[in-house]
């Protein structure tokens, strides 16, 4: 499903593009293309606390922090010309994690020209 005011399908398939290549730089521990993801004034908001940019991309340090990773039931909202959410159900495995985790994530995209780029995210755990 999917919320937004324009060109719901063309706002969610830019989104998602942009949120998996955040995931897919964890899958390969490519931290020189999680920064080019996240904006300097980048925050997250996570379980075990806040994350800036510098920190985000210093989980790569010694690799690959995700080995698989599944999105879905992805839902985009515009928050304004230049902002927008992106929020969904991520299943994924750490490289050294015994189970599968699950995670509903919110991510704030801002329209830089052509681009976007992250400016905030928060994961919630799933129930169990």
């Amino acid at each position: 499903m999917t919320e937004t005011n324009g060109n719901a399908d063309g706002l969610l398939a830019e989104l998602t593009a942009c949120e998996c290549a955040v995931w897919d730089a964890l899958l390969r521990g490519d931290a020189k293309a999680d920064a080019a993801a996240l904006d300097e004034s980048f925050l997250g908001v996570y379980p075990d606390g806040f994350s800036g940019k510098a920190a985000h991309i210093g989980q790569l340090e010694d690799g690959p922090t995700i080995k698989a990773y599944t999105l879905s039931d992805l839902r985009a909202r515009a928050l304004g010309p230049d902002h927008a959410i992106l929020s969904y159900r991520a299943d994924f495995e750490r490289p050294s994690g015994p189970r599968a985790e699950v995670m509903y994530v919110s991510s704030i995209w801002q329209r830089r020209g052509a681009s976007w780029i992250n400016i905030f995210s928060q994961d919630t755990p799933a129930a169990p």
